[in-house]
């Protein structure tokens, strides 16, 4: 420690005061930064849990699998938002109608042979359909056959075709089909077009008594109907230009 008198030169006092100045703004300085990073941790601006390189380097936060699952549910939700397509096709309706015909069925006919045929518009000739109604008839049949229902496609022929343009099996020309099948119920059912969407009505009936044995009904909004698309382009009219 320095001792000053009166007799102490004025350039020597000076000297003295630099450096203690000096030396009071490199405490101040580090006591500052150690501050501030106390600070930040405090404020939650630095993650709580994180993993920090000890040379310095980069700092990696530690994600936890309900983050990540919060995050992908996130991102699910603004690609389906985005989606012109519903998040629901019409396998899910097919799906809550199934389940109400094999709850309304006796156990005793749930081995009995079903064959699942396409559904009609109630209002129009009943050998006549569309897209939904033959897509309605193939869902069913999927459906069905998951709950271990014996399931026969009558459509199927004894032959492969084979063609240029590809391998086939299935045909919907009733000449080239079994005229007999081992089929004992019918699947099928009506439809009716609704302001917001299509009402199904669907039913198993016996082929031999004609009896209803289970029936369900459900409605498929308009988005899910306007899904299906057709395979076949629309025709179109190209304009030219005269010269």
């Amino acid at each position: 420690m320095m001792t000053f008198t009166g007799k102490t030169p004025l350039m020597l006092l000076l000297t003295a005061a630099m450096m203690a100045g000096c030396s009071t703004g490199l405490n101040y300085g580090t006591s500052d930064e150690v501050q501030t990073t106390e600070g930040m941790a405090t404020s939650g601006l630095i993650p709580a849990a994180t993993q920090t390189d000890p040379s310095g380097g980069f700092v990696t936060p530690v994600y936890s699998a309900q983050s990540y699952q919060a995050t992908r549910l996130q991102q699910r939700a603004l690609q389906q938002a985005h989606q012109q397509v519903p998040a629901q096709n019409v396998n899910h309706y097919v799906q809550g109608m199934t389940h109400d015909l094999i709850a309304n069925m006796d156990l005793s006919r749930q081995q009995s042979v079903i064959g699942v045929t396409s559904f009609v518009f109630l209002d129009s000739p009943l050998d006549r359909t569309d897209l939904l109604g033959n897509q309605l008839a193939e869902s069913f049949m999927h459906e069905v056959h998951l709950f271990g229902l014996p399931v026969v496609d009558f459509k199927t022929t004894d032959y492969i075709r084979v063609t240029p343009q590809g391998d086939f099996t299935y045909s919907r020309d009733f000449l080239e089909l079994q005229q007999e099948q081992p089929i004992e119920y019918v699947l099928g059912g009506t439809m009716v077009q609704h302001q917001g969407g299509v009402l199904v009505n669907a039913r198993l009936v016996s082929v031999g008594s004609k009896k209803v044995i289970a029936t369900a009904q459900s409605f498929i909004p308009a988005a899910v109907r306007d899904a299906l698309q057709h395979s076949e382009s629309p025709q179109r009219l190209l304009l030219k230009a005269g010269g």
